[in-house]
């Protein structure tokens, strides 16, 4: 007899219960991984009695309260929702496959009940708000692919190019040192046909350097560290700036350049020969949203990636390889 699809859900609850010592090895308190659990659906902290606050959120996302202490309920709805078990992916993962499979791009920076919100209005007009949100993803996924969405863990070489956009603007007059900025990639990360990081997958970056506009027309300098990409599992990947990531920008900039586009105006960023440096140059108040920045894989890692099922490899959207530099031919 087939599970039902509470049963499964409460099938992979019990699994990530029992595996939340990860995230209490970190020693987290119960308001911090509340919290958090609340940012990554809502988008931010809901007030309230921390009991209150757990019971509306296994009611939403399973449509009914758990069992377990409040330490086992939150541990194990965070592993729910973040790392997922071997036989059944996180929400994240399967949200993420949905978003890719529907629009080829991810909404990694929005909270996942306004993303599962989103793909509902895209494919039926309306939010099916009076159903559990689990249950929700899982229709949507039944709505768009033929194969139930299955992880695989595979092997991200060092040196894959990935090119990132900044996700807002960047102002040398406001940015300080040690803020974090967020990117968003603008290329599949794929290992064959094995989907690691969709794009709009977030990249995180942080500044390193501020100098503020100065006398006599000498620019402002801001200076950033493009430092992780996070793909559709839980793992982290870190990222450098290494000669792969030079040629992409040099190759970039040589195709807007040849466009009559300002490399200035278009790619602010570029590496400077600093491990995991870029260096902000300009007169501009402000670097503009979508800015580009290059950068690459630092080490060999294993990571959860989607093995994308034959009839929707054709979606896959890789990086272009970076040009190789034309010689000219020998006038003898």
């Amino acid at each position: 007899m087939k599970k039902t699809l509470l049963g499964l859900v409460l099938a992979l609850f019990a699994v990530c219960a029992a595996g939340g010592g990860a995230y209490a090895e970190e020693q987290q308190s119960t308001v911090f991984i509340m919290g958090r659990v609340e940012r990554l659906l809502y988008g931010s902290e809901r007030t309230g009695g921390l009991i209150e606050r757990l019971n509306s959120v296994e009611k939403e996302m399973f449509g009914r309260e758990l069992p377990g202490s409040i330490s086992e309920r939150q541990n194990a709805l965070l592993n729910f929702i973040e790392k997922g078990a071997p036989e059944q992916p996180s929400l994240l993962f399967k949200l993420g496959v949905a978003e890719w499979a529907l629009g080829q791009r991810i909404n990694s920076l929005s909270p996942a009940v306004s993303r599962v919100e989103a793909l509902e209005v895209h494919l039926e007009g309306t939010p099916q708000v009076d159903r559990p949100v689990s249950m929700r993803l899982e229709r949507i996924l039944g709505i768009l692919l033929s194969d139930t969405v299955t992880m695989q863990d595979i092997e991200v070489p060092a040196g894959m190019v990935v090119r990132g956009a900044l996700s807002r603007p960047l102002s040398p007059k406001t940015a300080k040192k040690d803020d974090v900025v967020d990117l968003t990639l603008e290329n599949d990360l794929t290992v064959g046909t094995s989907l690691v990081a969709p794009r709009g997958s977030r990249m995180q970056a942080t500044v390193t350097e501020v100098t503020k506009p100065r006398s006599f027309g000498r620019p402002s300098e801001v200076k950033i560290s493009v430092e992780k990409l996070f793909p559709l599992g839980p793992e982290e990947i870190f990222l450098t700036v290494g000669e792969n990531a030079k040629k992409a920008t040099e190759a970039e900039s040589a195709q807007m350049a040849a466009a009559g586009t300002s490399v200035v105006g278009a790619i602010l960023l570029g590496p400077i020969g600093l491990a995991g440096g870029f260096l902000v140059r300009g007169d501009l108040k402000e670097i503009p949203e979508g800015t580009v920045v290059f950068a690459e894989t630092a080490d060999i890692v294993r990571v959860s990636a989607y093995p994308v099922p034959q009839g929707l490899q054709g979606m896959l959207k890789k990086e272009e390889p970076v040009p190789e530099e034309k010689k000219e031919p020998d006038s003898k």
